[in-house]
């Protein structure tokens, strides 16, 4: 495999000269013409040098693997058309690592996305949810009777901020192996995990499996859209089934 890869960065190398060369030539005739250039053609120029840059860091991160060096994911440039991108591990066996974005979702028991977040790399869960909470209350003035997540956000420290908050039950299962104190108090099937359904709902019918839109801000934009359209459909249904009173 590191064959592979010096090869194909001795090639990358040489491509890379001939592009400055071809931008340094595009600049200079732009210079000397005597017409105004076009915004257009100034914008081709400008995308062939932003080109140049990533595929430089693309090549510098492969002569650092083939060094024997380890790249820092948090900072590690993964795609040449979205430079925000980060590769994410969640420990699926068929896809150990994936690249984009992480994204939070909190709905409440009818199923209406509340609050979601859109973030660059693979921030640790347990800090998300508390400022999540408290985006909730604001927007709809009301604390939560309960909250429920995934065993991923399972810190002792949580359960503290969410009382703090006035939240009067959190139902969140503490990482690893439960003692007996916290069996007690975490019995078994009866902590309900919604948030993951609702995101796979939302990558496979409102475009959240792939953004179209370059970059965190494209990403964030994208997403929104998502929301909305699955807010809409989910709160016109609920109009729908809704026994309407007499006049």
């Amino acid at each position: 495999m590191f064959e592979v890869t010096r090869q194909v960065a001795g090639l990358t190398q040489a491509q890379l000269a001939d592009a400055r060369r071809v931008v340094g030539g595009a600049r200079r005739a732009l210079a000397r013409s005597q017409t105004q250039p076009t915004g257009r053609l100034r914008r081709v120029v400008q995308e062939l040098q932003t080109t140049i840059q990533r595929s430089q860091r693309l090549l510098d991160q492969a002569h650092i693997r083939l060094g024997g060096g380890m790249l820092d994911g948090a900072s590690q440039l993964v795609s040449l058309h979205d430079p925000d991108a980060r590769p994410i591990c969640k420990g699926r066996l068929g896809r150990p690592v994936e690249f984009g974005y992480k994204a939070q979702v909190i709905d409440n028991a009818d199923g209406i996305v509340l609050d979601h977040q859109v973030m660059m790399g693979n921030p640790p869960d347990a800090p998300l949810l508390a400022p999540a909470i408290e985006r909730v209350i604001a927007r709809t003035g009301k604390v939560p009777g309960a909250v429920t997540a995934d065993r991923g956000y399972g810190e002792a420290h949580l359960d503290q901020e969410l009382a703090d908050l006035g939240v009067a039950r959190a139902a969140i299962p503490r990482r690893g192996r439960a003692g007996p104190a916290r069996q007690a108090v975490e019995p078994a099937g009866q902590v309900a995990h919604r948030c993951e359904g609702r995101i796979s709902f939302l990558k496979h019918r409102f475009a959240w499996d792939r953004t179209r839109m370059d970059g965190l801000q494209g990403a964030r934009i994208w997403c929104g859209h998502g929301v909305l359209a699955h807010n809409l459909v989910k709160i016109s249904g609920l109009l729908q089934t809704t026994p309407s009173k007499a006049a």
